[in-house]
């Protein structure tokens, strides 16, 4: 595990695509001495350390897990929550049957939610009580406080559960009004999604106004949401690149031979050409680069124009978005703002894509760590995006509300109800 965690090291002062950026902001030896002190370092309790050690670069695009077939399925507190002032409201509820949405807790171990916040704000890391995920804090804490929705308070000792495996939702709602709600959970699959276009054509073609709902969106490749874009533009065109936006491929050695094995795989299990094609030059450019540093890759050949022009339908859209979407998620609500016909509701996107594109390192010991291989010249002119998002045309902040209505589809109704026609200016 030593030599793991040397590896670690290695990989975010030199592959890592924020090393330059991010340079000594870590303390390796501290980490390391705090693995050579543990008696018993099972795999679980390694995985938490450098999970700390990887919280100095402040980046949540970076991830590190147990991957071997011998580890324990992963165990989770059943539940989710949300701040909202000094109360942690329960949003989700899975295997955890004692708790329904709109509970909150006031206290997690015998500390009020105030106190926790300063005590953990390692962990939390954030500028706004919406952004603030309190996955892992509930872990640490055995019990809490919690309240329902007459007031009577009540401890709850926690337990865990199994993970329910995540299972994606690409779908087409017809709504009233000539209106149509798109939902995706994610841009992994380019031919699910270009499946669920296919099939629902003939209402797509149709429909005058249309609601996407991205607000839970765990991102995958841009590649996937490509065939709705000139939906989402206007008839007359939109340029979607910015001529002063630059994104860096750190072509290190090590980076070409770990992503060129992953898109071997991509390749073969992809059947949409278009997102074939991508690929392909993907390969190309790093294997090309390789060993250069940082590089400014060539996509002329698979995107020659970026001047898109839309459809005449749909007239209007709106996007919804919430911090739950990130990474492709973000790049396809960003590109939504370009257009005049969209809206975009709701809260800032997670933020994820000043470093982007990911790749992994896989150890025979059992252990994955996935980081990113590229960065956004915005960066260097103080416009990143962690911490902040895609901030929304309309922000609708979230109340404990929305556990009872859907405010963010209200609203989204609303401004469609006015208008046939463009929403801004």
């Amino acid at each position: 595990m030593e030599k793991v965690f040397e590896d670690i090291v290695y990989i975010m002062n030199h592959d890592y695509a924020g090393w330059e950026d991010k340079k000594g902001c870590d303390n390796p030896e501290y980490f390391l001495q705090k693995i050579r002190d543990e008696k018993q370092l099972s795999k679980e309790v390694f995985k938490e350390i450098v999970e700390d050690y990887l919280l100095d670069f402040n980046d949540q695009h970076i991830f590190f897990k147990i991957a071997d077939s011998q580890a324990e399925k992963e165990k989770v507190r059943g539940f989710r929550v949300r701040r909202f002032e000094d109360r942690l409201y329960v949003t989700d509820v899975d295997s955890e049957k004692r708790l329904k949405p709109g509970m909150y807790f006031v206290s997690l171990g015998g500390h009020s939610i105030a106190e926790l916040r300063g005590k953990h704000h390692r962990l939390l890391n954030e500028n706004h009580p919406e952004r603030e995920d309190w996955t892992s804090i509930l872990s640490i804490y055995e019990k809490g406080d919690v309240e329902n929705s007459e007031g009577i308070r009540s401890e709850i000792s926690f337990a865990y559960y199994d993970k329910i495996p995540y299972s994606p939702t690409y779908s087409v709602q017809q709504l009233p009004e000539n209106t149509v709600l798109i939902t995706m959970t994610d841009f992994a699959k380019p031919d699910a999604i270009m499946k669920m276009i296919t099939e629902n054509q003939a209402v797509l073609d149709s429909a005058e106004k249309w609601v996407i709902d991205v607000r839970i969106n765990y991102g995958g490749s841009d590649s996937s949401y490509f065939p709705l874009l000139p939906y989402l533009m206007t008839i007359e065109g939109v340029e979607l690149s910015d001529k002063d936006e630059k994104q860096y491929f750190n072509c290190t050695v090590a980076n070409e031979k770990r992503i060129q094995s992953e898109l071997v795989d991509q390749l073969e299990s992809t059947t949409d050409e278009e997102a074939k094609r991508f690929l392909g030059v993907f390969q190309r450019e790093w294997k090309r680069n390789k060993g250069k540093g940082f590089v400014e890759f060539d996509f002329s050949d698979i995107m020659p124009d970026t001047f898109i022009k839309g459809k005449e339908l749909p007239k209007s859209v709106v996007v919804l978005a919430d911090v739950k979407c990130g990474s492709s998620g973000d790049s396809f609500v960003e590109y939504c703002k370009k257009s005049r016909k969209v809206t975009v509701i709701g809260r800032a996107t997670m933020g994820l894509n000043d470093y982007a594109n990911l790749t992994s390192k896989i150890w025979d010991e059992g252990f994955e760590f996935a980081y990113p291989t590229s960065r956004l010249s915005r960066i260097d002119k103080g416009q990143g995006m962690t911490g902040v998002g895609i901030e929304p045309h309309l922000h609708i902040p979230w109340t404990p509300e929305h556990l009872e209505v859907d405010v963010d589809m209200d609203q989204a109704l609303k401004i469609l109800s006015l208008t046939n026609s463009p929403l801004r200016n």
